[in-house]
Parts: C-alpha cells; sequence; structure tokens
C-alpha cells in the first residue's frame, strides 16, 4: 500500500498537490532523504527532470550556505538535495540546521521508506552493500539505520513509501505530487524531417512515410522551394489524404504522448520522410509541431535534409 502523509497541515485528498501547483513559491529547497534502498536516487532525478538544481549527498555542515546561495541566484530557483546516513555522525544536526534553513527560503523534508522485505530484495537484486557496510546483515543495517533517520523522520512534512513503485511509478508520482499542472506534459517531442535517400534517422522512435502525397517537386514554381514556403504548405495540405493523415496522426500522439510521459520517457523523436526531405516531410513536421504544442506539449520542429 502506498502511504502519502502531510503532516502539521491535514489537508482533504489532493489538495496538497493542487495548492503546490497553484502556490509554486518562486523559491524553494527539497530536501530528499529517508531509508537506503527506498528509492532517494530516482526522485532526486525526478525533481531534476522538474527543473530543480539537484545534488546529491551534500554535506550538512553546507546546507545553510547552500540555501542562502539559492535565495541569492538569479538562475536557480527550486533546489532538492539528497542527505541521508551516509552523513555519518552529523546528521543528528539536521533538525537543528533546518530551522535555520527555513528561515532563509520555503523548506520542504520528503521521507521515502519502505518495507523491509522489499528492501532486503532489492538489495538482493542490486547485489550492492548497505551503505552502513558489510559487517552486520542487511537486515540488521535497516534496522540500525531506522533508528539513526527517526530524528529526521519526525520532521519530514511528506512520507512516501515507495513499496508498491518501481522507478516509473516513483518518477510519476514526485512529477505529480510536486510539479505544475503544465509539467504534467514534461516532455520534449521532435517533429523530424527527413529524405528517404538520404537514410532514415537512427534516432528516430517513430517514423511515418509521407510518399504517398503529391510530390511538389514536380511543380515547377516549387521545386527550389521548401515545406516551409506558405505555398508549398498549401498544396500540400489541399489534399484529402493530407489532412485525413494529419488527424489520425494527431490522435495517435494525443493518445501515445501521456502514456510515454508516464512511463519516464523525456525525449520523443517523430520522424516524417520522403523522397528528398524538401517539400512534404517538412511540412509534415511543421503542422505536426503547431498541433503538438496548441496541445501543451514541448515541441521542436527539425528539418535533417531541408536545403539551407
Amino acid at each position: 500500500m502506498m502511504l502519502m502523509t502531510t503532516r502539521k497541515r491535514p489537508r482533504r485528498p489532493g489538495a496538497a498537490a493542487e495548492q503546490a501547483r497553484s502556490e509554486k513559491p518562486e523559491k524553494e529547497l527539497v530536501i530528499v532523504t529517508g531509508i537506503s534502498g527506498s528509492g532517494k536516487a530516482s526522485a532526486l532525478r525526478a525533481f531534476e527532470d522538474l527543473g530543480y538544481h539537484a545534488v546529491d549527498n551534500l554535506p550538512l555542515e553546507l546546507l545553510l550556505e547552500f540555501a542562502a546561495l539559492v535565495l541569492k541566484s538569479a538562475e536557480v530557483g527550486q533546489a532538492a538535495i539528497v542527505v541521508d546516513v551516509r552523513e555519518g555522525a552529523t546528521l543528528d544536526r539536521l533538525p537543528e540546521i533546518l530551522i535555520g534553513v527555513r528561515k532563509l527560503l520555503p523548506t520542504r523534508v520528503v521521507f521515502l521508506d519502505a518495507q523491509d522485505a522489499v528492501l532486503v530484495r532489492r538489495y538482493s537484486e542490486t547485489r550492492r552493500p548497505h551503505p552502513l557496510g558489510r559487517a552486520e546483515t542487511v537486515s540488521r543495517s535497516i534496522v540500525e539505520e531506522r533508528q539513526l533517520l527517526d530524528p529526521i523522520r519526525n520532521v519530514a512534512d511528506t512520507l512516501i513509501d515507495t513499496s508498491n513503485f518501481n522507478v516509473h511509478q516513483l518518477r510519476a508520482h514526485i512529477l505529480d505530487r510536486f510539479g505544475h499542472e503544465d509539467q504534467t506534459k514534461h516532455l520534449l517531442v521532435t517533429c523530424l524531417s527527413f529524405g528517404f535517400k538520404n537514410g532514415v534517422p537512427l534516432d528516430a522512435d517513430m517514423v511515418f512515410d509521407v510518399r504517398f502525397l503529391p510530390n511538389p517537386h514536380f511543380v515547377p514554381e516549387f521545386r527550389k522551394l521548401t515545406g516551409l514556403d506558405p505555398k508549398v504548405a498549401a498544396y500540400v495540405r489541399k489534399f484529402s489524404q493530407t489532412r485525413e493523415f494529419l488527424d489520425k496522426v494527431t490522435d495517435l500522439m494525443l493518445f501515445l504522448l501521456p502514456h510515454y510521459v508516464q512511463e519516464g520517457k523525456s525525449y520523443l523523436t517523430v520522424a516524417f520522410g520522403c523522397t528528398g526531405g524538401q517539400h512534404r516531410s517538412v511540412m509534415m513536421a511543421e503542422e505536426m509541431s503547431k498541433r503538438l504544442k496548441k496541445a501543451g506539449y514541448q515541441v521542436k520542429a527539425v528539418h535533417r535534409d531541408m536545403p539551407r
């Protein structure tokens, strides 16, 4: 069972996420901590995908100074750091240091945990030693770590039980819990045009062949132009099969993209190919880019083989 609780300020279900989106502070520090093996590294990467400046295992002695730098920085708005048992004996000072940090800028402590049996299984699967050392069994090290981290758990704002999460589900949970509303579509889509005569792009995730459309190359006035020219684009668009194809591909993309986001994909390349990569594919890449942007996605159009 997934557990997520917010301490000190009980709210109706979903209200915390709504407030996080609507009242996102200009400056914020998130401290990611918790039991080893609970997914702190994956959580930190998710925060990084959200635009947070991410730091793993910052020494506690530098935490106050780091918060001051974030406050003064014109480039860093939000930052996320991992603080955990690797810190050693100074870990006991975190609650005290946290008081000073919160006087500088809004700070949240996110504590990740998981059931002991799940943690033991994860260590067995990865074959990595527990950070407390090899002298004890993993089970005994987990018990000891819980004792060491108990003071930090008590000051955490958010507790997340990752027992039933894989890395993709944990990332989706972090994005949903801490992201802006417009970051639910945090995926960069590249609409790429190319010419088959120069080969299919190796980095394409999906390839659409648009050579079934009438070729502007055989219209003398269009031969030296490209699909960026309004007259060429209008010529390609006037055919019913062009409009039907665009509508069907748009429907497909709008169905697929949320699932790619949910699975943690950050980049997607959709390629459109014609014979030379100058007319039809260029127009298609540009049109699809406009449609996906209108739907709220981050999109760029790239024309590999278009004459410069």
